[in-house]
């Protein structure tokens, strides 16, 4: 069962919605349902937890529970943290926000956009020189590729700049479009 029904210790109502809607929002991103939930429960947590904690926690089964795991850790989304005196494995979540968004941003990048940009470099290459390519269909592929490249040089940028800055970007939101010609607040 990947859904939380029953829990041994009753989570509060808003902590319970939050995993529950992660776990639905997960599978919206492509991610199995289980592992967001998981996330979102190490997340809130206020300590390190093992798989049976979780397992018991969530009414999952611990086979799911282990298999979500190594996805998260996969992800470098949660980290293993030893315990004194106690040789089970126990996990806690990456709390930092940005360390969060940048690490599923590096994931996906990895997954999505480096295949998309070798994928796309090779058929413009080769478009290049087939003449049954019609220029429309060239050109096409051509605007692809420098969008996915601009997009990869966005997110480079946007690794590189501190994270105080960041926040600064983010909190101007449309109104940097003011500082560009032509651009309205």
């Amino acid at each position: 069962m990947t859904e939380i029904t029953d829990t041994k210790e009753e989570l509060p109502e808003p902590l319970e919605a939050f995993i529950l809607q992660w776990g639905d929002l997960g599978g919206q991103w492509g991610v199995n349902r289980s592992i967001s939930q998981i996330h979102a429960f190490l997340y809130l947590a206020e300590r390190p937890l093992t798989a049976e904690d979780i397992a018991e926690s969530l009414d999952m089964a611990r086979s799911n529970v282990s298999n979500s795991i190594k996805e998260l850790l996969g992800w470098n989304l949660i980290r293993r943290v030893p315990m004194r005196q106690d040789r089970r494995d126990h996990f806690e979540a990456e709390t930092n926000v940005w360390e969060i968004a940048a690490r599923i941003a590096a994931g996906r990048k990895q997954r999505e956009i480096d295949p998309a940009l070798t994928a796309l470099r090779h058929c413009v290459e080769k478009a290049e020189h087939d003449p049954k390519v019609t220029p429309v269909a060239r050109q096409r592929l051509h605007d692809m590729l420098e969008f996915t490249a601009a997009l990869d040089r966005w997110y480079g940028q946007m690794l590189s700049i501190p994270q105080g800055k960041r926040d600064m970007l983010i909190r101007l939101g449309s109104k940097i479009a003011s500082f560009l010609p032509g651009g309205k607040s």
